[in-house]
């Protein structure tokens, strides 16, 4: 009896968690990387976008930027992308610049998401997640905001509730 109250206490507690961090970093076989902390200057990448071009953290100097690392198979990934959609549209003429990183799926699996959930955002592809290690990012979604001078002024892990909880974040960065 003791075993089954248990059990019916634990299980809700531990799913909610589960949901609520984001989902699981079991995807990534790779050893950590160095810590990437708020404060630093954000680690220079190069990765392909939809069409094989590519694009580098670098090309961006001098604007701020929102980057949203995620998958399609993850839930609260799904779930926020509307949000990060909407964010795009409203503030790109104000400057800002939108990096969704797909971690680990082919091409064709991000375009079959993007058209299905009408994402016209720029997409960035991840697929040996060398950059995922390199942000030290083991749960998904995670999403970094970085200054106009390249400084990580934010980082968070889990999916964002509304797009006004993006836009409170983005206060730290545009001005």
């Amino acid at each position: 009896m003791l075993k089954e109250i248990a059990v019916i206490i634990l299980v809700p507690i531990v799913v909610s968690g589960l949901v609520m961090a984001g989902c699981s970093s079991d995807i990534f076989d790779l050893p950590p990387a160095e810590e990437v902390n708020v404060g630093n200057a954000a680690p220079d990448f190069q990765l392909p976008d939809l069409d094989e071009k590519p694009v580098s953290l670098s090309d961006f100097q001098g604007k701020p930027i929102l980057i949203n690392f995620w998958a399609s198979w993850c839930r609260p990934c799904r779930t926020e992308m509307p949000y990060i959609q909407q964010v795009y549209e409203e503030w790109s003429d104000k400057g800002l610049v939108v990096l969704a990183i797909n971690i680990g799926e082919t091409p064709s699996e991000v375009k079959k998401f993007m058209g299905t959930y009408e994402l016209s955002l720029p997409v960035l592809l991840d697929t040996k997640r060398l950059v995922a290690q390199q942000y030290d990012v083991w749960s998904i979604p995670t999403t970094f905001f970085i200054d106009k001078n390249g400084i990580i002024q934010a980082k968070i892990i889990g999916a964002f509730p509304s797009k006004a909880a993006i836009e409170t974040k983005l206060g730290e960065i545009i001005p």
